[in-house]
């Protein structure tokens, strides 16, 4: 190995599939050799069965689907007013001026203290856990898609305005093709965060989701479906990361030339 030296595309699958049958490895080793309680951590084996009971016998695809749609609809309202909000920061310094201390300010605040809030406010239904959603998103999108707006090549924006490019030109032709595809990358990064807010969420007051069974298997010492639940929410983040790393590929190809 060498420093910042690539690897193909065949070691990469090959180095990562090695890390997860290490740690399988570790973790048989650790439970199935009666090193570690099964009462604190179940072996890999009863996992499978406590998941497959999940899913076959207790409705868990429902739960699954709900804490998808939680996801989905608190980070797609998020990205709706996050995004135009930091284009407008990044494109016009005044607006920069007086948005982003505020901004700056929220998004240190943790999205989990907002709850008791957030249940007054909204009740224990489903509008409570998308706000928690939205809070914990929005004002990270908010400053990152302003950041890169700002950052748009100067040149760029003097050459349009030489060729008699008026202002809402230079947004729309200028600054929105050059930033797109970071604003595209943003939106993946932030997804990935939205899933630990959902989870948080779903632990308080909520009937139904992913987080909700975790919390009952806590309450039966059910460590096995504690981490079948922590595997599917890993295994749907995967897969929502590969599927929008393929979007934006298909969508900004010129980004990887």
């Amino acid at each position: 190995m060498r420093p910042l030296d690539p690897v193909t595309s065949k070691q990469r699958m090959v180095y990562g599939l090695a890390f997860f049958v290490l740690f399988v490895a570790l973790w048989s080793w650790a439970t199935l050799g009666g090193h570690v309680s099964k009462t604190f951590l179940a072996n890999p084996l009863t996992m499978v069965q406590e998941g497959y009971d999940l899913l076959a016998k207790q409705g868990f695809i429902y739960d699954i689907g709900m804490t998808i749609w939680r996801v989905v609809g608190g980070f797609a309202l998020a990205a709706i007013i996050a995004v135009p909000l930091g284009v407008l920061m990044g494109a016009y310094k005044p607006v920069e001026a007086f948005l982003e201390p505020f901004v700056s300010f929220a998004r240190y605040l943790p999205a989990s203290a907002f709850i008791p809030l957030l249940i007054l406010w909204a009740g224990i239904g489903e509008l409570q856990k998308l706000l928690v959603i939205f809070i914990g998103s929005v004002f990270q999108v908010i400053l990152m898609v302003a950041v890169t707006v700002g950052a748009t090549r100067r040149d760029l924006v003097e050459a349009a305005y030489t060729l008699g490019a008026s202002d809402r030109g230079i947004i729309r032709r200028v600054l929105l093709p050059s930033s797109a595809p970071e604003i595209a990358e943003i939106l993946r990064l932030v997804l990935g965060w939205a899933w630990t807010y959902v989870i948080v969420a779903e632990l308080i007051g909520s009937s139904s989701g992913i987080g909700h069974m975790i919390t009952d298997s806590q309450a039966l010492l059910n460590t096995g479906q504690i981490i079948f639940g922590i595997i599917v929410i890993g295994l749907i983040g995967l897969l929502s990361d590969f599927m929008f790393k393929a979007f934006n590929a298909w969508l900004f190809p010129w980004r990887l030339a």
